[in-house]
């Protein structure tokens, strides 16, 4: 077989496990390929121990599934794997996806054990986005947490996210500069995620540059020289407090004053931040520079950024790359795709269910909605899940926590809406797609619903995922009948 040269455009239909195409063969030749099916796409637990997620990733899937097609190149590949039949390959080359799929809008914080996308599609098709659908929810809901969580430990300054080298891939470091911008992010160092999606990309030197010049002095009058309005220089090649900072002043006088220009800054890659940031600033404000910022990066995360902070470090911009990009505390999102209901010949919805001896493995049954309940604060106290045919109408309502069914409460002063929004509807794009600002926009919005002890990185309070009794009764009684 001919291979795919890297440099080919990818058909990324193609970016299935394999076993999806094993099932799609089989449904196809027991003519299961027309049943109607029903997945959600859910996590089972925030990572590093959060109160919430931030779901993102939305616009990538929409992209593929416009895309969905076998062309006869990967027609030919699946032929020389002598497994499947003609008839399915011939399928293949009219594929493309005709289901719907309903999913939170990116940005919005999402709760363990909740849909934050279903797929009613005839069963190939279902199970053939799977993979991709997975990818690309795990990935940039991961980091798009992860950003939140760094940036809200920066308590209002600015956070950037500097970690391409140390992505795991190309595309994890283009989508995940994007994702970091959901999250919070007010920028990236990846241009190319810049060019494709707006995240503003920006930067100044290496250590290379000031290393590359005969003094310290000469390279920073050189660059100030080049980029006057842009001019944030790496102040720890040799000695931060002697020789950096004392240069960055000299350079700024000489350069930057003459031309009226106020805007600079300097910036620590090692040491002790708080106690050089202390001392820059102090040099910087004696010397009439209080309008320089100072940035800081190296294997910066929340924790450590908190604990600058708290030391008192006089930080304006925190330059965040690895722990960022790769999630390094909880590399992995744990979303899953699973099935929860089928149409039968009359159109009737069956609902399924997954058993498992490790409960948080258990699924719930059905094809359902999800509300998020708001108080008369506008701050949102709980996801409501229940069955599609049960409307949630702003009369009285009875929440209980499925873990803890004894705890109910009737809720009657309160608005929701219903998170799962339609994005596809017999194979057609319906959903208006907003711009990244506007996503960004959003979460930022979204953030401010939660409640503080939600927001808390250590034992944060527990946000209620409850099901309706409709839902309950349902999981039970199947639990009942498939247990046995």
């Amino acid at each position: 077989m001919k291979k795919r040269k890297q440099s080919d455009k990818l058909n990324l239909t193609m970016l299935c496990d394999f076993y999806e195409l094993t099932m799609g063969n089989g449904y196809y030749q027991c003519e299961y390929r027309d049943r109607i099916t029903y997945f959600d796409v859910f996590f089972r637990r925030v990572p590093d121990g959060g109160g919430f997620a931030v779901a993102a990733g939305l616009d990538q899937i929409i992209d593929y599934v416009l895309d969905l097609h076998y062309d006869e190149e990967d027609i030919a590949f699946l032929r020389s794997k002598n497994l499947f039949s003609e008839d399915f390959l011939d399928y293949l080359r009219h594929f493309r996806f005709t289901g719907d799929i309903w999913a939170v809008p990116e940005g919005t914080p999402v709760f363990a054990g909740e849909p934050i996308m279903t797929v009613r599609a005839p069963a190939i098709e279902a199970q053939m986005i799977e993979t991709y659908v997975l990818l690309e929810i795990n990935h940039q809901s991961l980091i798009a947490t992860k950003a939140s969580r760094i940036c809200r430990a920066a308590q209002g300054r600015t956070v950037l996210e500097f970690g391409s080298r140390r992505a795991q891939g190309t595309d994890a470091a283009v989508t995940g500069a994007r994702a970091a911008y959901i999250g919070g992010c007010a920028g990236t160092a990846c241009t190319l995620s810049d060019q494709m999606y707006g995240v503003r990309a920006g930067g100044t030197m290496a250590h290379s540059w000031v290393q590359m010049f005969d003094s310290e002095y000469e390279a920073f009058k050189t660059y100030c020289e080049i980029y006057p309005t842009n001019a944030t220089l790496l102040v720890d090649t040799y000695d931060a407090m002697r020789s950096g900072v004392p240069n960055a002043i000299r350079v700024f006088d000489e350069v930057l004053k003459p031309k009226g220009i106020r805007k600079c800054g300097i910036r620590f890659d090692s040491g002790d931040m708080a106690w050089l940031t202390q001392k820059a600033r102090k040099m910087l404000d004696e010397a009439g520079w209080p309008e320089c910022s100072i940035t800081c990066s190296n294997s910066l995360d929340e924790y450590l950024i908190t604990d600058l902070i708290r030391q008192g470090a006089q930080i304006d911009v925190f330059g965040v790359g690895e722990r960022l990009i790769t999630a390094r505390s909880e590399s992995v999102f744990g979303g899953v795709y699973k099935l929860v209901a089928v149409e039968d010949r009359n159109g009737n919805v069956v609902p399924k269910i997954k058993i498992s001896e490790n409960v948080a493995k258990i699924t719930n049954p059905g094809f359902k909605h999800v509300y998020r309940i708001f108080g008369k604060e506008g701050k949102c106290f709980a996801d409501y899940i229940c069955l599609w045919e049960e409307l949630v109408d702003g009369g009285p309502l009875e929440l209980f926590d499925p873990e803890a069914v004894w705890k109910r409460q009737t809720v009657t002063d309160y608005t929701c809406i219903d998170l799962l929004q339609p994005v596809f509807l017999d194979g057609r794009l319906v959903y208006s797609r907003p711009s990244l600002q506007e996503i960004r926009a959003y979460a930022d919005r979204q953030l401010e619903t939660l409640w503080d002890s939600v927001k808390r990185f250590d034992n944060p309070h527990e946000y209620y995922v409850d099901l309706s009794q409709k839902l309950w009764d349902l999981k039970q009684e199947l639990l009942l009948r498939k247990g046995h």
